[in-house]
């Protein structure tokens, strides 16, 4: 939980960058909630609406800059083919690392 107030905070400290005005904050803030409850025994569906949220430029990959939180710190281990983006099956490998 205290990681995703912090991650709040830091998304409404950098909110009035440039860089991040046509962000949803509201997609990253859900996308940080989910990403904080899933686990090992995580569905599929779980998953898929973690990537869905993830996925900001509705191109069917997340990117290193979509990234957040573990995804992000498990980015290059996620990135089976190392094409600098995930799939949603890609992003499957995540429950596998979470404890």
């Amino acid at each position: 939980m205290k990681k995703v107030v912090a991650f709040l905070i830091l998304i409404a400290a950098v909110s009035s960058c440039n860089s991040v005005k046509n962000l949803n904050t509201s997609n990253i803030s859900d996308a940080a909630t989910l990403l904080s409850s899933l686990s090992s025994n995580s569905t599929v569906q779980q998953v898929a609406s973690l990537f869905s949220l993830l996925d900001t430029n509705s191109d069917d990959a997340v990117s290193s800059t979509e990234a957040i939180g573990s995804v992000a710190e498990n980015f290059d281990v996620l990135d089976t083919d190392s094409n600098s983006s995930l799939n949603l099956t890609e992003l499957q490998g995540i429950l596998a690392l979470l404890k």
